[in-house]
This record gives structure tokens, sequence and C-alpha cells, in this order.
């Protein structure tokens, strides 16, 4: 057992940094969680968690350096994410804050947890997410055993993608208490939503 773990430490090690680190699915998270509470987000969690793992199996078996081969679909995947994220962030930085008044009553209950399903077919066209799994496809994937490998990767990353999703909800959770104030919700709510966007910008010009 411990010749298999320091085989796939740095599997791990890369599964921690890439997914721990911001990005576009913990701005929302952390977003959500604020907003929500956790327990509100906790198909969220899921989707983010799972979503993402069950994605990279078919990377890793070959789907992704098809996809590669061909630029009008990669590029097409990205300007769809790209515009996703966008309308995402507006969202979030526009969120209802305080006490809506009645008039306002159903944009407020139009603006819901994302579900399990709305997350985990995010990370199809997530940017960062296309990025992990085809750093994973290509520095993790010896051919020796494909599908014995695939399914490691993707135990690994839904173990640590459960993990990272609720803990990045959790802080939003935890500091949602602090932002009962109307005015810290809003300077918090434009904040993520700003990041998100910034996210967003910062591929688009590393596309151009």
């Amino acid at each position: 057992m411990s010749v298999s773990l320091q085989a796939y430490a740095p599997l791990i090690g890369y599964a921690a940094a890439a997914l721990f680190t911001p990005g576009p699915n913990n701005a929302m998270l952390a977003a959500s969680g604020a907003q929500f509470g956790f327990w509100r987000t906790r198909a969220h969690i899921l989707g983010v968690g799972l979503g993402f793992a069950l994605m990279l199996f078919p990377v890793a078996l070959g789907l992704g350096a098809a996809v590669e081969r061909i630029p009008a679909l990669n590029l097409a995947m990205t300007l769809i994410g790209a515009a996703l994220l966008l309308w995402m962030s507006w969202r979030i930085a526009f969120a209802p804050v305080g006490d809506p008044p009645a008039a306002d009553a159903e944009e407020t209950t139009a603006r819901q947890p994302l579900t399990f399903l709305q997350a985990a077919g995010f990370q199809w066209i997530n940017p960062k997410g296309w990025t992990i799994a085809l750093g994973v496809a290509a520095s993790h994937m010896s051919g020796a055993s494909p599908l014995r490998e695939a399914l490691i990767c993707v135990a690994i990353f839904a173990a640590m993608g459960l993990i990272s999703a609720g803990a990045w909800a959790s802080f939003g959770a935890a500091i949602g208490a602090w932002l009962t104030n109307p005015l810290r919700r809003r300077i918090f709510n434009l904040s993520m939503g700003g990041i998100l966007a910034g996210f967003v910008l910062m591929g688009l010009v590393k596309l151009f």
C-alpha cells in the first residue's frame, strides 16, 4: 500500500493544488455558501466534486486529445464557458441583499443554488476544468493500463473534489453570518462576481 501511495503522491499533490486554489468553481461555491448556506449548497458541492471526476474519466481515456485536435470545437467550448461564467459573475455580483420588497420576490425566488446537474454540466465548459483534466491525461496516464489508471484518477479527484468543494462552500457559509449587513453583503457579492469575471478575462487574454 505504501508503494501505491508513493506512486500516486504526485497525482494527489496535483489534485490538491488544482482543486483547492481559487477558480470559477470555488468562487461560485463560496458565493453560494454565503448567500444560501452550506446545506442548501450541498447539491452544488456534489455536482462540482463528482461532476468533474465524471468528466475526467473520458478525457483521461482519450477524449481530451480528440477535442484538442479539433480547434473549432475547442474554441466553441471555451467561448460558451466564458459567456456562462460572465453571466454567473453578473448573477453573483447583483444578487439580492437584505430583505427585498415584495415586488422583487419573483426575482429572488429565481435565484436558487445550482442543482447537481447544473453544477456537473458546467464542468464540461469550465476552462480551468479542461486545463486540469488535460494536464492529468498528459502527465499521469502512462498508457500501460488505461482503464485502471483512469479509474484511479477519477477516485482521487472525486475525493479531493468533494473535500475542496465542501471547504469553499463552508468558507462562504462561515462568513455569511458576518454579511447580514446589506452593505457588507453587496461588497462581498461584487467582489466574488468581479473575481469570477477576472478569471474569464484572463482566460480570454491567453486565448487571443
